[in-house]
């Protein structure tokens, strides 16, 4: 490296023997207050990012290693993915998104799941409306009923033009597929782009947004 850069190697043993070295240590309190802070949710990748934002540069090994040091175990848990039977959405609608989630702009495709949660002892559903430019949700809805009606009040909460949208993308649930939902589309112009029969990965950052939104917010409390 010092040929290559055309310098003397003593420069190189004069820097590191005379360079600030500083103990993992010292970064203790550091994680286990972003751990606390994130009511125990965040794993090392996490909060990594939380200590740059601080001005703290730690590797991912050295936070883990920390954590592992004082016992912060994440709340997060393997994702799994079980099939369901249910009504499914059979029109002939091909994946336009194709699982071209980046480099979107804004305001160019939206994406859509629906999720459960347990409130008073039973079932309700919640209904995101998210963007992929900065995966912003910019629509949501909940009741007790997983209905197109749940995914209508969704975007009547949008505060922006719905005829910038050019595209919608959901998975086959039969809730998205309601003459409801195809007024809205037609009456704004918004092109329907649906995922491939039982396949998660087509709607991936709906279904990684749903995973973050009930580990983070939903795990561990009551409604």
């Amino acid at each position: 490296m010092c040929q290559i850069l055309k310098i003397a190697k003593s420069t190189y043993y004069y820097q590191t023997n005379n360079c600030v070295n500083y103990d993992v240590n010292n970064y203790e309190e550091e994680i286990i207050s972003a751990f606390n802070k994130s009511r125990k949710i965040y794993g090392a990748r996490k909060i990594k990012a939380v200590s740059m934002r601080k001005d703290i540069i730690l590797s991912r090994r050295k936070t883990r290693f920390l954590m592992i040091k004082n016992n912060l175990v994440s709340k997060y848990t393997k994702l799994k993915y079980h099939n369901h039977k249910k009504m499914i959405n059979n029109d002939q609608i091909s994946n336009v998104l194709n699982r071209q989630f980046n480099n979107k702009k804004p305001n160019e495709v939206v994406v859509s799941d629906l999720t459960y949660v347990q409130v008073g002892g039973k079932w309700h559903y919640i209904c995101l409306l998210i963007e992929l430019f900065n995966r912003e949700t910019i629509g949501y809805s909940a009741g007790p009923n997983k209905t197109a009606e749940l995914v209508q009040q969704a975007f009547h909460k949008i505060t922006r033009p719905l005829n910038k949208i050019t595209l919608f993308h959901t998975d086959r649930g039969n809730e998205f597929k309601n003459k409801i939902i195809d007024e809205i589309l037609i009456t704004f112009n918004i092109k329907r782009s649906l995922s491939v029969k039982g396949c998660p990965y087509d709607n991936a950052v709906a279904e990684t947004t749903y995973k973050t939104f009930k580990t983070e917010i939903i795990k561990g409390k009551k409604f």
